[in-house]
């Protein structure tokens, strides 16, 4: 999420490993002095935004106005897991909500993802006239699995997922044809992503093969994700590209597309994908790609960091891939064109074009700090529930994200 917002790497802005504000506390948060987002720049130009669903890098009992901070007109939030506050821990039936107009409280009888959508088409109808932007990051798909309003006797692991996945699919329907009835589709781009792989355990299809939920792992089914964007009229329906790209584009594209400039005290490590998405290019300007590991943060006296100085990567061009160890060493490549699955190690090969790409790749990763950055933010109040140090959160099976 810090990615997304800023074009940044977590290697440079320091959200590297997990850590739920609301739940630990201990002073941290995504500081709006120390973190420009993608809203801000466009707040500067006179969009009007937006904001529904989930966020969890600052705790809204803390900073009530955080969003706004962050360059967001609205919002209409699920609270984060507060401790302390155990009907925080609801997003979808009963769900705790917090809003721009000083709602915060459990919203009785409703599920959540169907009062974050109504929010957010209520906004577009408000701001038909005008430029806008909304930030969805949708409750749905994300444990706990549950029944949903149109399948509420989805019992199963599988049956609770799939229901989810078809709620979600039905969510996105809603926006579409607000936007269509407002005739305003052929005006707005739609970027519909996500940030990981499904939970493991769960398998899906794709092409005639089996794929293994790969999420928090740096295999293709960990960061490799769908990527669909829409404008009708404009993007041609049913175009494909093996443009790369990863979240740190995203910035600086919504900069380009609303004419938005750049924060000119950021690193920016992402590039604009704005002509391809029009086809006025074929290709982007970018021949690498990166994705980190996945980990628990740790907390220590000068507060909340990476668990590692270094963490795992992975860097990619568009035919092959290295993984890096937290010691800086490469420890494999892959031909991902041949071998998607990530079978056969390449890094003894001495075929020319495997010690060309290898020479690529490696020069890529001597280019990065060789330690990792702690997140940056003026540390809040003490507070009750915060942690103390030294922690380093182990709980990989309670995670919220």
């Amino acid at each position: 999420r810090a990615t997304l917002l800023t074009g940044q790497y977590p290697f440079r802005h320091g959200w590297v490993n997990h850590w739920d504000v609301p739940r630990w506390g201990a002073g941290c948060h995504f500081d709006p002095q120390h973190n420009v987002t993608f809203a801000r720049q466009l707040k500067s130009v006179g969009y009007s935004t937006c904001i529904v669903g989930k966020w969890q890098i600052n705790d809204f009992r803390v900073q009530p106005q955080i969003l706004r901070e962050h360059g967001f007109d609205f919002w209409c939030m699920w609270s984060g897991w507060e401790t302390g506050n155990p009907p925080s821990g609801e997003r979808y039936w009963d769900p705790f909500v917090v809003t721009s107009e000083g709602f915060r409280g459990t919203k009785h009888g409703e599920f959540g993802p169907d009062v974050y959508n109504a929010y957010l088409l209520d906004f577009i109808e408000q701001h038909r006239d005008e430029p806008f932007m909304a930030y969805y990051p949708m409750a749905l798909t994300h444990g706990p699995l549950v029944a949903t309003p149109h399948e509420p006797d989805a019992k199963s692991t599988m049956d609770k997922h799939l229901a989810m996945v078809r709620y979600t699919d039905y969510l996105i329907g809603r926006l579409t044809a607000k936007l269509d009835e407002l005739h305003l589709r052929e005006k707005t781009v739609l970027v519909f992503t996500t940030d990981n792989g499904t939970s493991g355990g769960i398998e899906g299809h794709m092409a005639g093969r089996v794929v293994d939920g790969g999420k928090a792992k740096l295999t293709e089914n960990g960061p490799r994700q769908p990527f669909i964007v829409s404008c009708p009229g404009s993007i041609p329906s049913g175009t494909i590209t093996d443009c790369l790209t990863d979240f740190t584009d995203l910035m600086p594209t919504f900069c380009d597309l609303a004419g938005a400039p750049l924060p000119t005290d950021q690193t920016m490590d992402g590039h604009s994908l704005a002509r391809v998405f029009f086809g006025e290019e074929k290709d982007g300007p970018r021949e690498w790609i990166m994705a980190m590991g996945f980990g628990p943060a740790r907390l220590d006296e000068a507060g909340v960091r990476p668990v590692k100085d270094f963490t795992e990567r992975v860097i990619r061009n568009k035919q092959f891939k290295i993984h890096v160890n937290d010691q800086r060493e490469v420890i494999a490549m892959f031909d991902l064109v041949n071998d998607p699955a990530e079978n056969t190690n390449l890094l003894e090969s001495d075929q020319p074009a495997h010690l060309v790409a290898l020479q690529q790749l490696t020069t890529v990763l001597a280019s990065f700090p060789v330690q990792d950055g702690r997140p940056r933010y003026e540390a809040l109040p003490p507070q009750p529930w915060d942690m103390k140090p030294p922690v380093q959160n182990n709980r990989s099976g309670r995670r919220q994200n």
